[in-house]
Protein backbone atom coordinates (compact mmCIF):
# COMPACT_ATOMS: atom_id res chain seq x y z
CA UNK A 1 0.00 0.00 0.00
CA UNK A 2 1.73 3.15 -1.20
CA UNK A 3 0.69 6.09 1.34
CA UNK A 4 0.71 9.88 0.11
CA UNK A 5 -0.69 13.32 2.00
CA UNK A 6 -3.27 14.30 -1.12
CA UNK A 7 -3.97 12.42 -4.14
CA UNK A 8 -4.76 15.51 -7.04
CA UNK A 9 -6.64 14.31 -9.85
CA UNK A 10 -6.36 16.06 -12.98
CA UNK A 11 -3.04 17.78 -13.83
CA UNK A 12 -3.61 20.77 -15.77
CA UNK A 13 -2.51 24.26 -14.53
CA UNK A 14 -4.48 24.29 -11.34
CA UNK A 15 -3.68 20.59 -10.54
CA UNK A 16 -0.43 21.14 -11.37
CA UNK A 17 0.52 24.36 -9.53
CA UNK A 18 -1.61 23.16 -6.41
CA UNK A 19 0.68 20.20 -6.57
CA UNK A 20 3.51 22.80 -6.37
CA UNK A 21 2.69 24.41 -3.57
CA UNK A 22 1.75 21.15 -1.93
CA UNK A 23 4.95 19.70 -2.03
CA UNK A 24 6.90 23.04 -1.36
CA UNK A 25 5.08 22.63 2.47
CA UNK A 26 6.91 18.97 2.75
CA UNK A 27 3.54 16.84 1.42
CA UNK A 28 3.77 14.28 -0.84
CA UNK A 29 0.89 13.85 -3.86
CA UNK A 30 -0.10 11.27 -6.40
CA UNK A 31 -1.44 12.62 -9.09
CA UNK A 32 -4.05 11.25 -11.81
CA UNK A 33 -4.42 12.68 -15.44
CA UNK A 34 -6.40 10.90 -17.91
CA UNK A 35 -4.10 10.56 -21.28
CA UNK A 36 -6.85 10.54 -23.56
CA UNK A 37 -8.63 13.73 -22.47
CA UNK A 38 -7.52 17.30 -23.76
CA UNK A 39 -7.00 19.65 -21.28
CA UNK A 40 -7.66 23.26 -21.61
CA UNK A 41 -3.71 24.07 -20.07
CA UNK A 42 -2.67 21.97 -23.86
CA UNK A 43 -4.47 24.40 -25.96
CA UNK A 44 -4.63 27.97 -23.97
CA UNK A 45 -2.37 30.96 -25.53
CA UNK A 46 -1.98 31.93 -21.45
CA UNK A 47 -2.37 35.24 -22.04
CA UNK A 48 -2.39 37.76 -18.92
CA UNK A 49 -3.97 40.78 -19.18
CA UNK A 50 -5.05 43.12 -16.73
CA UNK A 51 -7.40 45.51 -18.53
CA UNK A 52 -10.28 43.61 -19.92
CA UNK A 53 -13.89 43.91 -21.54
CA UNK A 54 -15.35 46.73 -23.80
CA UNK A 55 -15.67 48.89 -20.65
CA UNK A 56 -11.38 48.69 -20.06
CA UNK A 57 -11.90 47.27 -16.72
CA UNK A 58 -8.97 45.97 -14.11
CA UNK A 59 -9.55 42.68 -14.32
CA UNK A 60 -10.94 41.02 -10.78
CA UNK A 61 -8.05 41.23 -7.89
CA UNK A 62 -5.55 41.78 -10.60
CA UNK A 63 -3.15 44.41 -7.96
CA UNK A 64 -3.08 40.75 -6.19
CA UNK A 65 -2.75 37.77 -8.99
CA UNK A 66 -0.40 39.64 -11.10
CA UNK A 67 2.49 39.95 -9.05
CA UNK A 68 2.06 36.77 -7.43
CA UNK A 69 1.84 35.23 -10.80
CA UNK A 70 5.04 36.43 -12.33
CA UNK A 71 7.31 35.54 -8.93
CA UNK A 72 5.62 32.09 -9.41
CA UNK A 73 6.78 31.49 -12.51
CA UNK A 74 10.14 32.94 -12.32
CA UNK A 75 10.78 30.80 -9.22
CA UNK A 76 9.41 27.52 -11.74
CA UNK A 77 11.14 28.64 -14.41
CA UNK A 78 14.70 28.63 -12.45
CA UNK A 79 13.61 25.41 -10.46
CA UNK A 80 12.68 23.56 -13.90
CA UNK A 81 15.63 24.88 -16.16
CA UNK A 82 12.93 26.27 -18.95
CA UNK A 83 11.47 29.23 -19.81
CA UNK A 84 7.65 29.58 -20.20
CA UNK A 85 7.14 32.63 -19.13
CA UNK A 86 7.04 35.80 -21.36
CA UNK A 87 6.48 39.27 -20.29
CA UNK A 88 4.89 40.87 -23.49
CA UNK A 89 3.27 43.77 -24.80
CA UNK A 90 -0.45 43.40 -26.28
CA UNK A 91 -1.88 46.08 -28.34
CA UNK A 92 -5.37 46.25 -28.61
CA UNK A 93 -7.72 47.91 -31.59
CA UNK A 94 -9.95 51.01 -30.83
CA UNK A 95 -13.02 50.49 -33.47
CA UNK A 96 -14.40 54.72 -33.00
CA UNK A 97 -14.27 57.92 -31.44
CA UNK A 98 -16.00 56.75 -28.37
CA UNK A 99 -13.97 53.62 -27.64
CA UNK A 100 -11.02 56.36 -27.55
CA UNK A 101 -12.53 58.24 -25.77
CA UNK A 102 -13.10 55.72 -23.08
CA UNK A 103 -9.68 54.65 -22.95
CA UNK A 104 -8.50 57.85 -22.64
CA UNK A 105 -10.60 58.52 -19.55
CA UNK A 106 -9.47 55.36 -18.26
CA UNK A 107 -5.81 56.35 -18.27
CA UNK A 108 -6.43 59.36 -16.24
CA UNK A 109 -7.92 57.24 -13.13
CA UNK A 110 -5.22 57.04 -10.48
CA UNK A 111 -6.03 53.34 -10.03
CA UNK A 112 -5.09 52.90 -13.22
CA UNK A 113 -1.91 53.60 -12.71
CA UNK A 114 0.74 51.50 -14.15
CA UNK A 115 -1.19 49.40 -15.86
CA UNK A 116 -0.91 51.50 -19.43
CA UNK A 117 1.32 52.18 -22.20
CA UNK A 118 1.22 55.13 -24.03
CA UNK A 119 1.81 55.75 -26.61
CA UNK A 120 0.98 52.43 -28.04
CA UNK A 121 4.00 50.63 -29.53
CA UNK A 122 2.61 48.60 -32.61
CA UNK A 123 5.31 48.13 -34.77
CA UNK A 124 4.35 46.68 -37.65
CA UNK A 125 0.88 45.71 -36.58
CA UNK A 126 -0.57 48.33 -39.04
CA UNK A 127 1.30 47.29 -42.18
CA UNK A 128 -0.38 43.08 -41.39
CA UNK A 129 -4.01 44.11 -40.04
CA UNK A 130 -6.59 46.30 -41.53
CA UNK A 131 -7.16 49.58 -40.99
CA UNK A 132 -8.49 50.67 -37.47
CA UNK A 133 -9.27 53.87 -35.87
CA UNK A 134 -6.56 53.47 -33.41
CA UNK A 135 -4.99 51.36 -30.49
CA UNK A 136 -4.21 51.29 -27.12
CA UNK A 137 -1.37 49.58 -24.87
CA UNK A 138 -2.06 47.65 -21.66
CA UNK A 139 0.58 47.29 -19.39
CA UNK A 140 2.18 44.20 -17.10
CA UNK A 141 0.92 41.98 -19.84
CA UNK A 142 2.54 38.20 -20.55
CA UNK A 143 1.93 35.16 -22.41
CA UNK A 144 2.48 31.91 -20.43
CA UNK A 145 2.84 28.46 -21.66
CA UNK A 146 1.19 27.20 -19.59
CA UNK A 147 1.01 23.89 -21.45
CA UNK A 148 5.18 23.54 -21.46
CA UNK A 149 5.19 24.40 -17.50
CA UNK A 150 2.32 21.53 -16.65
CA UNK A 151 4.39 19.09 -19.09
CA UNK A 152 7.92 19.94 -17.19
CA UNK A 153 5.89 19.70 -14.13
CA UNK A 154 4.85 15.97 -14.96
CA UNK A 155 7.96 15.04 -16.48
CA UNK A 156 9.32 15.43 -13.23
CA UNK A 157 6.53 13.76 -10.94
CA UNK A 158 6.86 10.68 -13.25
CA UNK A 159 10.25 10.62 -12.46
CA UNK A 160 9.36 10.45 -9.23
CA UNK A 161 6.98 7.95 -9.81
CA UNK A 162 4.07 9.69 -8.44
CA UNK A 163 2.24 10.40 -11.30
CA UNK A 164 -0.45 7.79 -13.20
CA UNK A 165 -1.57 8.65 -16.67
CA UNK A 166 -4.95 7.22 -16.34
CA UNK A 167 -8.37 7.60 -15.64
CA UNK A 168 -9.69 8.57 -11.99
CA UNK A 169 -12.07 5.66 -11.30
CA UNK A 170 -14.77 7.12 -8.18
CA UNK A 171 -16.53 3.90 -7.64
CA UNK A 172 -12.87 3.04 -6.42
CA UNK A 173 -12.45 5.57 -4.02
CA UNK A 174 -13.11 4.45 -0.68
CA UNK A 175 -14.28 7.14 1.63
CA UNK A 176 -12.67 7.08 5.29
CA UNK A 177 -13.05 8.66 8.55
CA UNK A 178 -9.75 10.15 8.42
CA UNK A 179 -8.71 9.83 4.85
CA UNK A 180 -8.88 8.06 1.19
CA UNK A 181 -8.25 4.47 -0.01
CA UNK A 182 -8.15 4.32 -3.79
CA UNK A 183 -7.12 1.02 -4.92
CA UNK A 184 -3.11 0.61 -3.76
CA UNK A 185 -2.93 4.15 -2.46
CA UNK A 186 -3.72 5.78 0.94
CA UNK A 187 -3.46 9.47 1.99
CA UNK A 188 -5.24 11.77 3.84
CA UNK A 189 -7.19 13.48 1.26
CA UNK A 190 -7.79 13.87 -2.60
CA UNK A 191 -8.15 17.68 -4.63
CA UNK A 192 -10.15 17.07 -7.65
CA UNK A 193 -8.32 19.81 -9.90
CA UNK A 194 -10.53 18.47 -13.18
CA UNK A 195 -12.08 21.15 -14.88
CA UNK A 196 -14.94 21.07 -16.52
CA UNK A 197 -15.78 17.70 -16.22
CA UNK A 198 -16.14 18.19 -13.05
CA UNK A 199 -20.02 17.91 -13.93
CA UNK A 200 -19.55 14.55 -13.75
CA UNK A 201 -17.66 14.04 -10.51
CA UNK A 202 -20.91 12.32 -7.96
CA UNK A 203 -19.17 14.06 -4.78
CA UNK A 204 -19.35 17.83 -6.09
CA UNK A 205 -21.98 17.75 -8.86
CA UNK A 206 -23.93 20.60 -7.19
CA UNK A 207 -21.07 22.95 -8.01
CA UNK A 208 -22.44 24.80 -10.84
CA UNK A 209 -19.90 24.13 -13.47
CA UNK A 210 -20.99 25.10 -17.17
CA UNK A 211 -18.40 24.68 -19.57
CA UNK A 212 -17.21 27.04 -22.23
CA UNK A 213 -15.90 25.61 -25.39
CA UNK A 214 -13.12 27.49 -27.36
CA UNK A 215 -11.12 26.59 -30.58
CA UNK A 216 -8.37 28.29 -31.96
CA UNK A 217 -5.90 28.17 -34.85
CA UNK A 218 -2.25 27.38 -35.03
CA UNK A 219 -1.03 29.93 -38.09
CA UNK A 220 1.91 30.63 -39.87
CA UNK A 221 3.19 34.76 -40.51
CA UNK A 222 6.25 34.64 -41.88
CA UNK A 223 6.74 37.95 -43.42
CA UNK A 224 4.77 39.46 -39.60
CA UNK A 225 7.84 39.29 -37.32
CA UNK A 226 5.65 40.51 -34.45
CA UNK A 227 6.74 40.47 -30.90
CA UNK A 228 3.67 41.53 -29.39
CA UNK A 229 -0.10 40.27 -28.99
CA UNK A 230 -2.87 41.83 -30.54
CA UNK A 231 -6.30 41.73 -29.92
CA UNK A 232 -8.34 42.60 -32.98
CA UNK A 233 -12.22 40.67 -32.60
CA UNK A 234 -9.85 37.91 -31.78
CA UNK A 235 -6.39 37.65 -30.27
CA UNK A 236 -3.37 36.87 -32.41
CA UNK A 237 -0.59 35.63 -30.23
CA UNK A 238 3.19 34.86 -31.06
CA UNK A 239 4.44 31.91 -30.24
CA UNK A 240 7.96 30.86 -32.12
CA UNK A 241 9.03 29.78 -35.63
CA UNK A 242 6.82 32.26 -36.95
CA UNK A 243 3.57 30.53 -35.97
CA UNK A 244 0.84 32.13 -33.95
CA UNK A 245 -2.05 30.97 -31.77
CA UNK A 246 -5.57 32.74 -33.06
CA UNK A 247 -9.02 32.19 -30.80
CA UNK A 248 -10.63 31.47 -29.82
CA UNK A 249 -14.32 30.61 -30.35
CA UNK A 250 -16.75 30.91 -27.03
CA UNK A 251 -19.17 28.27 -27.11
CA UNK A 252 -22.00 27.51 -24.21
CA UNK A 253 -23.47 25.14 -26.29
CA UNK A 254 -20.98 21.63 -27.43
CA UNK A 255 -21.67 17.83 -27.66
CA UNK A 256 -18.02 17.40 -27.16
CA UNK A 257 -14.22 18.94 -26.52
CA UNK A 258 -13.55 18.00 -30.72
CA UNK A 259 -12.86 20.61 -33.20
CA UNK A 260 -15.44 21.38 -35.73
CA UNK A 261 -15.78 22.61 -38.85
CA UNK A 262 -18.60 25.71 -37.65
CA UNK A 263 -15.77 26.42 -35.65
CA UNK A 264 -13.21 26.91 -38.39
CA UNK A 265 -15.37 28.74 -40.32
CA UNK A 266 -16.10 31.12 -37.75
CA UNK A 267 -12.16 32.01 -37.20
CA UNK A 268 -11.04 31.80 -41.04
CA UNK A 269 -13.99 34.52 -41.27
CA UNK A 270 -12.99 36.99 -38.26
CA UNK A 271 -9.18 36.67 -39.62
CA UNK A 272 -10.51 38.15 -43.35
CA UNK A 273 -11.58 40.70 -40.77
CA UNK A 274 -8.02 41.14 -38.94
CA UNK A 275 -5.28 40.03 -41.56
CA UNK A 276 -4.21 41.84 -44.68
CA UNK A 277 -1.91 39.22 -45.33
CA UNK A 278 -2.01 35.40 -46.16
CA UNK A 279 -1.33 32.40 -43.94
CA UNK A 280 -1.14 29.18 -42.94
CA UNK A 281 -3.05 26.87 -41.12
CA UNK A 282 -0.99 24.63 -39.16
CA UNK A 283 -3.56 23.10 -36.76
CA UNK A 284 -6.91 23.45 -35.41
CA UNK A 285 -7.43 22.61 -31.67
CA UNK A 286 -10.43 22.98 -29.34
CA UNK A 287 -10.82 22.26 -26.06
CA UNK A 288 -13.32 23.55 -22.97
CA UNK A 289 -12.56 25.90 -19.89
CA UNK A 290 -14.01 25.32 -16.51
CA UNK A 291 -16.43 28.23 -16.26
CA UNK A 292 -19.10 29.35 -13.12
CA UNK A 293 -21.81 31.38 -13.36
CA UNK A 294 -20.22 34.34 -11.34
CA UNK A 295 -16.81 33.96 -13.20
CA UNK A 296 -14.49 33.18 -9.81
CA UNK A 297 -12.81 30.31 -9.22
CA UNK A 298 -14.14 27.79 -6.90
CA UNK A 299 -12.16 26.32 -3.71
CA UNK A 300 -13.24 24.16 -0.77
CA UNK A 301 -13.84 20.91 1.22
CA UNK A 302 -17.17 18.84 0.63
CA UNK A 303 -19.27 19.21 3.66
CA UNK A 304 -20.30 15.75 3.35
CA UNK A 305 -16.71 14.18 2.58
CA UNK A 306 -14.21 15.99 4.61
CA UNK A 307 -11.33 13.97 2.76
CA UNK A 308 -12.50 15.54 -0.42
CA UNK A 309 -11.34 18.73 -1.71
CA UNK A 310 -11.87 20.80 -4.90
CA UNK A 311 -9.84 23.00 -6.57
CA UNK A 312 -11.20 24.16 -10.62
CA UNK A 313 -13.26 27.34 -12.22
CA UNK A 314 -10.38 28.89 -13.33
CA UNK A 315 -12.20 29.53 -16.87
CA UNK A 316 -10.08 32.10 -19.38
CA UNK A 317 -7.63 33.64 -17.05
CA UNK A 318 -5.92 30.82 -15.89
CA UNK A 319 -2.88 31.82 -16.16
CA UNK A 320 -3.51 35.21 -13.96
CA UNK A 321 -5.29 32.96 -11.43
CA UNK A 322 -3.71 29.74 -11.03
CA UNK A 323 -0.61 30.83 -8.92
CA UNK A 324 -2.29 33.10 -6.56
CA UNK A 325 -5.85 30.44 -5.56
CA UNK A 326 -3.43 27.31 -5.76
CA UNK A 327 -1.54 29.11 -2.98
CA UNK A 328 -4.43 30.27 -1.08
CA UNK A 329 -5.79 26.68 -1.14
CA UNK A 330 -2.63 24.65 0.08
CA UNK A 331 -2.53 27.60 3.14
CA UNK A 332 -5.98 26.70 3.75
CA UNK A 333 -6.01 23.04 3.78
CA UNK A 334 -2.38 22.78 5.42
CA UNK A 335 -1.97 25.79 8.22
CA UNK A 336 -6.38 26.60 8.45
CA UNK A 337 -6.18 29.66 6.90
CA UNK A 338 -9.42 30.96 6.16
CA UNK A 339 -10.80 30.60 2.36
CA UNK A 340 -11.35 34.10 0.62
CA UNK A 341 -15.82 34.50 0.76
CA UNK A 342 -15.10 35.42 -3.34
CA UNK A 343 -13.81 31.74 -4.09
CA UNK A 344 -15.21 29.49 -1.19
CA UNK A 345 -17.18 26.58 -2.25
CA UNK A 346 -19.37 27.48 0.30
CA UNK A 347 -21.37 30.09 -1.79
CA UNK A 348 -23.15 27.48 -4.01
CA UNK A 349 -22.77 24.06 -1.71
CA UNK A 350 -24.19 24.30 2.09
Amino acid sequence: MANYHTIIVGHGIAGALLGHFMEQAGQTCCYFDAPAQTAATQVAAGIINPITGRRYVKAWRVDDLLPFAQQTYRQLEADLGISFYHPRPLIRSLFDRGEDNDWQARQLDPDFAGYFQHPPQVGNIPDITQPVFGYFQPGQCAQVNVGVLANALRARREQSGCFRAEAFDYAQLEVLPHGVRYGDIEADRVVFCEGWRNRHNPYFDAAPFQGNKGQVLLIRLPEARLEAMFKHRLFVVPLEDDLYWVGSTSENRFDDDAPTTQGADYLHARLAEVLATPYEVVAHQSAVRPTVRDRRPVLGRSPNHPPLWLFNGLGTKGASLAPYWAHHLAQHILHGQPLDEGVDLGRFVK
